[in-house]
């Protein structure tokens, strides 16, 4: 993947709103490129950055982080969002479109 795309990557998870969360594919299509969900997922699990990764999920609303689901479950109930098993609870009630919110 190109910088300018692992940027606005970057930038697009920086704008989700604590308490919601979204997933790979819809990050991909707000950046116009629908089938690389796995891109924009390989490219937050090498991400250095400070950035709310753990509010970014599978189009399921299941936690894919591999080691750091509890890490991610934790945080995101600091959020006042519950998950139970890797998967996030009323996940379609809380889901954030880029699409539609940027």
């Amino acid at each position: 993947m190109n910088q300018q795309f692992k940027d606005s990557v970057f930038q697009v998870v920086s704008m989700i709103p604590r308490g919601r969360v979204t997933s790979y594919g819809a990050i991909a299509r707000a950046l116009g490129c629908p089938n690389y969900a796995r891109h924009v997922g390989n490219i937050l699990r090498n991400c250095d950055q400070d950035l709310p990764v753990h509010r970014v999920c599978n189009a399921s609303g299941v936690i894919t982080a591999g080691g750091c689901i509890s890490l991610f479950i934790l945080k995101l109930k600091q959020e006042g969002l519950t998950g139970k098993e890797g998967k996030i609870q009323n996940f379609r009630a809380i889901f954030w479109d880029p699409l539609k919110e940027i």
